[in-house]
């Protein structure tokens, strides 16, 4: 008989009983066979789709969780003037994990040189992403246009931004920087900001979430 998982247990507390581990865009999911760490092997079908967080599990039809863990994959390293750079990255929809001194984007040649461009440093590293919470779930979107092409929510390729993306401008000092373009839309989100650990889960570290209401 088939495992399914029917059900999200958000940042569930309960003891797994197994670990998946799923990159960024995998973390995009509806409808899809999953296998684990010790090679069990699930259908995946969900109401509708969803973007998940590190620490989220996957409910069983036997009652059992699955909790995801947030694979290695490519991504930039970016230092410099953080709040200048953050307010540009932010412009472009790009979902990105803000520490306190580098922020952290997805591999992609355009936005390198563009970053580099502004006097930003620029390394590629592979390690987890786990971008701001706002890029989970209501910021996944799609249809943004990226050097000349666009994607319909008809295409296959699916694109993430950090929900209510103001929050990366307004992060270092709140204003854009000097010289960006006007009109850009804002929107005011109050935010409510927790920890969560993890005991026992492997390459799953304390994190936060931020939630934007």
């Amino acid at each position: 008989m088939t495992l399914h998982a029917h059900d999200i247990a958000h940042q569930s507390d309960a003891t797994p009983a197994d670990f998946i581990q799923m990159s960024y865009e995998e973390r995009l999911i509806r409808r899809k066979r999953v296998t684990t760490a010790s090679g069990l092997s699930f259908m995946v079908d969900l109401p509708e789709t969803v973007g998940l967080d590190e620490g989220d599990a996957f409910v069983l039809s036997d009652g059992r969780q699955v909790t995801i863990i947030a694979a290695d994959e490519d991504l930039l390293e970016v230092q410099g003037d953080l709040h200048r750079l953050a307010w540009h990255i932010g412009n472009r929809h790009a979902p990105c994990q803000i520490e306190m001194d580098r922020l952290v984007i997805r591999a992609d040649k355009v936005m390198q040189d563009m970053l580099r461009g502004l006097g930003a440093a620029v390394k590629s590293i592979r390690e987890p992403f786990r971008p701001e919470g706002g890029a989970y779930g209501h910021g996944r979107t799609m249809g943004h246009a990226h050097g000349g092409h666009s994607h319909g929510p008809d295409t296959a390729h699916d694109h993430a931004h950090v929900d209510g993306h103001d929050r990366l401008h307004g992060l270092m000092a709140g204003d854009a920087p000097a010289g960006a373009e006007d009109g850009h839309h804002h929107h005011d989100h109050d935010d409510q900001d927790h920890d969560h650990s993890h005991e026992g889960v492997p390459n799953l570290r304390p994190h936060r979430h931020d939630h934007h209401h």
